[in-house]
C-alpha cells in the first residue's frame, strides 16, 4: 500500500465497496500518506451500506468520491426490461449500466487503482490474481493499452486474517456482516450465506457459479469462462463462435463481410464511416469498449457512421489483405470521397483522441 501511494500520489485511488475491503482504507491511513477513495453508488445498495459509507467518512475524516450510473441509461433499461430483469437474463447488462461504465469513467481520471480482491474470494475467477498488474480491461488517464496499473495488495491474504486485522484495529464494519452477509453488493443480488457456504454463493445465486464477476474485474475470467451462463446454466450473452461479443449498442453498426466489402468498394459514400476491426477475446479491444461506445453515442446524428467488424477466425486473412489489419484492434476511417480507408495511427484510444482523428479527416 505504501509503495502504491508513494509512487502514484493523487493519481491513484482505493475502490471501496462497503464491505471488508475497508481494510484498504485502514492500511492507507497507517502509511501516513494522503489517499483518495471512490465508490460506485448503483442506486440499488442496501440501506445499511449507505449508512456505513457515512460512518466511514466520519471515522476517517474523508470524502468518498461517489460514481453514479448515467440516468438515461438506467431509465431506458428499467423502462424496457423492468426493475429485476437480471433474474431472467443474467446480471451482466444491469451491472454494465450501473457499475462497469461508472467505474470506467472513474478510472479514466487515474493512472492506478487499488482493489480488495483476494484469491480466496472466488477460486473460479480470482485464484491467480497478482499483487500488481497492468489492468487488462480498463484505461487510465493517458488512454490506450497499458495506461492503468491495478494494485491488489491483499491478493495473498486470507479472509480470516483480514477480519482479525479489522477487529484488532477497531475498524467499523458494515452491519450486514452481523446478519450473515459476507460478500456485499446490490440489495437484489446479495443474500446471507449459511455456515460452510463460500462467500460468493451469496451473490447472483441463480446463475452459474464458475464466473461470478460483475464486470469490474472481468479480466480475471479466461476465454472459456467468459461465456457467462444465466438462469439454469443457459447462456444469456450474445455470443459469436462461443465467445461473448463486445461493442454491443444500437449506436454501433455490426458489419458483415459483404457489408464491409461494399463499404470498401465505394468511391463516393453518402457519409464517412469509422470502423473497428476487433476480436472479442482481445484484451485491448475489451479495454477500448467503453470509449468506443461513448464515441458512437456522441456521434449519433452527426453524419458519421460508427461500426464494427469482427476480423478474427475465418475473416482474419481477408482483413489482413484488404483492411490493413496488423493487430487487434485496428481502427479505420472511410472518408466520403476516396476509396481507401485511413488507418488510425495511435494506440491512444480514448474518446478525445479518436474524435480528433475523425475531425482531421472529415
Amino acid at each position: 500500500m505504501d509503495r502504491a501511494l508513494g509512487k502514484f500520489g493523487d493519481d491513484i485511488a482505493i475502490a471501496f465497496s462497503g464491505a471488508e475491503d475497508v481494510a484498504l482504507i485502514e492500511y492507507a491511513r497507517l502509511t501516513g500518506r494522503p489517499f483518495r477513495v471512490f465508490s460506485l453508488d448503483t442506486g440499488r445498495l442496501n440501506p445499511e451500506t449507505y449508512r456505513y459509507f457515512d460512518e466511514i467518512e466520519k471515522h476517517y475524516n474523508i470524502h468518498i468520491e461517489y460514481m453514479f450510473p448515467d440516468a438515461v441509461e438506467v431509465q431506458n433499461l428499467v423502462r424496457t426490461k423492468g426493475l429485476f430483469s437480471f433474474y431472467d437474463d443474467g446480471h451482466q447488462e444491469c451491472c454494465g449500466v450501473r457499475k462497469v461504465r461508472p467505474l470506467r469513467r472513474a478510472l479514466k481520471g487515474l493512472r492506478a487503482w487499488i482493489t480488495g480482491q483476494r484469491k480466496d474470494q472466488s477460486p473460479g475467477t480470482r485464484a491467480h490474481i497478482p499483487v500488481v498488474q497492468i489492468d487488462p480491461s480498463f484505461e487510465g488517464v493517458d488512454g490506450g493499452a497499458g495506461s492503468l496499473v491495478k494494485w491488489n495488495p491483499v491478493a495473498n491474504v486470507d479472509g480470516s486474517d483480514i477480519w482479525n486485522f479489522l477487529r484488532t484495529m477497531g475498524v467499523p464494519v458494515n452491519s450486514l456482516h452481523s446478519k450473515g452477509y459476507v460478500s456485499i453488493g446490490c440489495e437484489p443480488c446479495t443474500r446471507p450465506v449459511l455456515p460452510g457456504q463460500h462467500e460468493r454463493e451469496g451473490r447472483w445465486w441463480w446463475e452459474d457459479a464458475t464466473a461470478k464477476e460483475c464486470g469490474l474485474h472481468k479480466g480475471n475470467i479466461s476465454g472459456n469462462e467468459s461465456n457467462s451462463k444465466g438462469v439454469n446454466g443457459v447462456s444469456t450473452l450474445n455470443t459469436v463462435n462461443g465467445t461473448s461479443d463486445i461493442f454491443k449498442t444500437q449506436a454501433i453498426i455490426n458489419l458483415s463481410r459483404p457489408g464491409i466489402e461494399n463499404l470498401l468498394r465505394m468511391e463516393k459514400r453518402t457519409e464517412p464511416w469509422l470502423v473497428v476491426l476487433y476480436a472479442p477475446w482481445c484484451r485491448f479491444c475489451q479495454a477500448m469498449e467503453g470509449s468506443y461506445m461513448e464515441l458512437a453515442e456522441r456521434l449519433s446524428g452527426s453524419g458519421v457512421k460508427v461500426a464494427k467488424f469482427r476480423a478474427d477466425g475465418d475473416q482474419k486473412l481477408f482483413a489482413q489483405r484488404e483492411l490493413q489489419l496488423g493487430s487487434f484492434p485496428t481502427i479505420l476511417f472511410f472518408p466520403k470521397c476516396g476509396s481507401r480507408p485511413v488507418k488510425y495511427p495511435s494506440e491512444k484510444r480514448d474518446v478525445d483522441s479518436l474524435l480528433a482523428f475523425i475531425n482531421a479527416l472529415r
